[in-house]
């Protein structure tokens, strides 16, 4: 199976739950699920590729649908386990989101691929992903389809915190000095991409966009201001976010995106 050894490294030692728990980063997981019941119906097989610790793939089996999950790290699929509860029909298989082979063509009404192409670093083998995606969906069925977003994680990460040096990372060839467009390596574990580059990897296939929303926004830049929020204030911003995510002028600005297509 191919695997990446930074990716297990990172994985192994990294609390994929507690990262969508807290407020800030629970407004890209309620953003994603407010897009996925827009388009699930009762009955509906899902499938998701790259479930990590299975925070998607619980929470709709815990509303009813059947789910199958693949996921490569092995941790992740053990945590996944622990977390499955009794009731629940769900199964979880270890893969490659660019093999899906053991999955049958037109299989799946929903298929998320919410993690893979984080760390996917070729063009070619982000769309063998997505070929793959679209190939066990059904005709008709719903595609998501998540990215890290380069801009709000240079603002965030780096401007605003300095977890990186935007400097350093200029010089070593990561950020173009002009135009600050990101590159990536399996070593630096995250590829960073903008709407143009999802727009051309998406430009082969014949599917239709349905949504393309910054799923979390500005939540980790203003993460200790979102923290503070009372359940009402919380609330209150959770609208705004749902009800702005898709504007033009916002979409870049957010360190998470999902593109949302139909077969």
């Amino acid at each position: 199976m191919i695997t990446n050894q930074y990716l297990n490294d990172f994985y192994n030692n990294y609390d994929e739950d507690s990262r969508l728990a807290l407020k800030h980063g629970s407004v890209e997981f309620l953003t994603t699920m407010h897009y996925i019941k827009k388009y699930i119906n009762p009955g509906d097989r899902v499938l998701e590729i790259g479930a990590a610790t299975g925070r998607y793939s619980h929470a709709l089996a815990r509303l009813g649908y059947d789910v199958d999950a693949v996921e490569l790290v092995d941790r992740n699929i053990e945590i996944f386990r622990q977390n499955t509860l009794p009731d629940e029909k769900i199964t979880i298989t270890q893969g490659n989101a660019m093999d899906l082979s053991a999955f049958s063509d037109n299989q799946y009404n929903i298929t998320l691929l919410l993690g893979p192409l984080y760390h996917l670093y070729s063009k070619e083998d982000k769309q063998q992903a997505l070929r793959e995606a679209i190939r066990v969906t059904k005709q008709g069925g719903v595609i998501f389809a998540a990215y890290v977003i380069s801009d709000g994680c240079l603002l965030d990460e780096g401007f605003k915190r300095g977890n990186i040096s935007v400097a350093g990372y200029i010089e070593k060839g990561l950020l173009d000095p002009d135009t600050f467009a990101a590159k990536s390596q399996p070593k630096d574990l995250f590829e960073l991409v903008r709407k143009e580059n999802i727009d051309d990897l998406m430009s082969v296939f014949p599917v239709s966009r349905l949504h393309y929303a910054a799923t979390d926004g500005c939540a980790l830049l203003m993460r200790e201001s979102v923290d503070a929020m009372d359940d009402a204030s919380f609330e209150l911003y959770l609208k705004y976010h749902l009800a702005t995510c898709e504007r033009e002028d916002l979409l870049g600005i957010t360190s998470h995106a999902i593109d949302i297509f139909r077969k």
